[in-house]
């Protein structure tokens, strides 16, 4: 595995130092004391959620999340939510349940967290994320280009990231926002362009939030069962264009292709993302 260095963590940082240093340079921070009044950061505990939503049937995620054909993208089964969360706190799982948008089951959840000020441009719209300790969501950049800001609770996540100008050793998949690479074990004989790509790794402690910029790519590792709160800010009209733009290309063509092509098109999208890779090397070397 590379080496990365690691994400600044800030306290008492005011909206104009957090635009100087980290907004305008489209630079993560993590920060230690964004959410400190909220009432998730003093009161949501894996007991909060199994008391009060425990009977909840959830969709449950695993590692064949990108597998080609029927699946693709789709739950793998669903579980009562306090037998998931049981599963979670105590041993490692590979599954998840992740892009919920939980306060549309639970509105009142809303009310214990607060639209941070940090900058102008937030969206009405959070999403939750619950993983068990050893499991992953797969290198990738947020498709609608917003700026995101990630909370994390109780446990511990770490999460790898690439600024947009490493995507061609990223081996990105055409027509998607995702790659295969598995940032942790990477295979080096098979992602050759990878060991040139240059990361920085944020370490999220119970209530610390991650500012992850727009574009820039992703590898969530859950080293605890632990869950996560995504709110979105987006200061550009130019980049809800883009968002909107990449939506439609996943949700028609990638869907789409995936459906009538199944493992070929998984093949095709592949063989070009080692294309363009094996290029990027060609002009780092010859540079």
């Amino acid at each position: 595995m590379s080496n990365f260095n690691l994400v600044d963590k800030v306290s008492n940082i005011t909206k104009e130092e957090f635009k100087e240093k980290y907004l305008s340079t489209n630079t993560p921070v993590i920060f230690k004391d964004l959410a400190k009044n909220w009432k998730a950061t003093h009161e949501w505990t894996f007991d909060f959620f199994r008391k009060n939503y425990g009977d909840w049937e959830i969709p449950m995620y695993d590692d064949s999340y990108h597998d080609p054909g029927n699946g693709y993208m789709k739950p793998v089964a669903t579980k009562k939510f306090r037998d998931y969360l049981d599963v979670i706190e105590t041993k490692p799982t590979n599954l998840r349940f992740h892009n919920f948008q939980i306060m549309k089951k639970a509105p009142e959840l809303a009310t214990y967290y607060e639209t941070p000020t940090i900058m102008d441009g937030f969206l009405k719209f959070a999403l939750m994320f619950f993983g068990g300790e050893g499991s992953a969501l797969n290198l990738h950049y947020d498709i609608d280009c917003s700026h995101v800001f990630l909370t994390h609770f109780q446990t511990e996540k770490k999460v790898f990231l690439y600024h947009p100008d490493q995507s061609p050793f990223l081996y990105k998949l055409p027509f998607t926002n995702h790659s295969h690479v598995d940032v942790l074990n990477a295979d080096y004989n098979k992602y050759p362009a990878f060991k040139y790509a240059s990361g920085l790794k944020a370490v999220l402690k119970h209530g610390e939030t991650l500012f992850i910029p727009k574009l820039w790519w992703h590898y969530v590792y859950y080293s605890k069962g632990g869950f996560s709160l995504a709110l979105r800010a987006n200061d550009s009209i130019k980049t809800k264009a883009k968002g909107l733009s990449n939506l439609v290309r996943l949700f028609t063509v990638d869907n789409g292709m995936n459906l009538i092509a199944g493992e070929k098109w998984k093949n095709y999208k592949e063989e070009k993302a080692e294309e363009n890779a094996n290029k990027a090397l060609e002009r780092m070397k010859s540079a």
